[in-house]
């Protein structure tokens, strides 16, 4: 796709057309390089865990934090110290 380099203030820039920003995942920021002569525009690593203790919160909430299997012991468990 051929876009044109625009004046944007004291800098030029593309404007990158919303279609191709979703398909990225591209929302707020990005992480910029040039790297080889060829400008890359990555999304930013999310964090795997996002989101995790609202959901938790949700979970509990529900009254559907049960654990999925019961606790047990291994033999020998009582004489251990610690």
């Amino acid at each position: 796709m051929q876009v044109a380099i625009r004046q944007m203030g004291n800098s030029r820039g593309v404007l990158i057309p919303k279609p191709i920003l979703a398909q990225l995942g591209l929302e707020n920021t990005a992480d910029l390089q040039v790297r080889d002569g060829v400008i890359e525009i990555r999304a930013l690593p999310r964090n795997p865990r996002e989101g995790w203790a609202d959901d938790a919160r949700r979970i509990a909430a529900q009254g559907d934090d049960a654990l999925v299997w019961p606790e047990f012991a291994n033999e020998g468990d009582a004489a251990l110290l610690w």
